[in-house]
């Protein structure tokens, strides 16, 4: 890179919630790391890894807490001296994938593009169509998230489909046919929603693939795609008219 030119970045945001950002191999960290992008991955409130209270400061204040955490960090990254200040992006999967979408929506000016892969996009269907047989995830999650019969105001507030219209950055989406997890109709209504607004909008599904990448030649395919998005979107000097 050039003397004196400062280097995009990205915030990577884990799954969840309650997941936990951790030192270790990341195909996806290293090729934008190797590509020329600052790579900041959040352990945001509400993460594991830092005693309970930590944990739990993000419960039924989702999207709020926890999207703060994200937002300020680009304070932290443009402190560097090293990042451009007008090139920085959110990426994330599964719930990462839902605070990126939270991001677009809800602080539709923090972040110059979103990338979400597996994200949730309507937190009262995803709470509502978890399956019978995994019984003791439903009740962690509505613990932790709340119960729709109960907090349906609340979570759709922050539900980033119902927010959609406000959505300005470039978005682009990763889903699996097949997720059980976050249903792909999550990632469809999104992505119509947000082609609606007129921003540039990339959308891939998988045909065989669930909730996440188990298939390396998909992970390929979808981390290339992310890479030539970013380097368009994110990477581009901008260009005056």
């Amino acid at each position: 890179m050039a003397a004196g030119v400062k280097a995009p970045a990205v915030v990577k945001v884990h799954g969840g919630p309650g997941g936990q950002a951790q030192f270790g191999y990341s195909a996806l960290t290293q090729a934008l790391v190797n590509h020329g992008y600052v790579v900041f991955d959040i352990n945001n409130r509400g993460s594991s890894g830092y005693g309970k209270s930590f944990f739990a400061m993000d419960d039924r204040k989702h999207g709020e807490a926890d999207l703060g955490d994200v937002v300020s960090s680009k304070t932290m990254l443009v402190g560097t001296g090293y990042v451009e200040p007008t090139r920085i992006g959110i990426l994330g999967g599964s719930y990462g994938g839902y605070m990126v979408l939270a991001a677009l929506t809800l602080q539709p000016d923090a972040f110059r593009v979103g990338v979400d892969l597996f994200g949730i996009s309507n937190w009262v269907r995803t709470l509502e169509s978890v399956p019978a047989w995994w019984e003791s995830f439903k009740e962690a999650l509505y613990a932790e998230m709340g119960d729709p019969k109960t907090d349906g105001e609340r979570l759709r507030r922050i539900s980033p489909l119902f927010n959609a219209s406000k959505i300005k950055a470039p978005l682009m989406v990763l889903q699996g046919a097949n997720d059980p997890r976050v249903l792909k109709v999550e990632s469809d209504e999104i992505v119509e929603a947000a082609k609606k607004n007129g921003v540039p909008v990339e959308y891939i599904v998988f045909p065989d693939e669930s909730h996440g990448f188990v298939k390396k030649q998909n992970e390929i395919r979808g981390y290339t795609a992310v890479l030539t998005f970013l380097d368009k979107h994110l990477a581009a000097p901008e260009t005056h008219h």
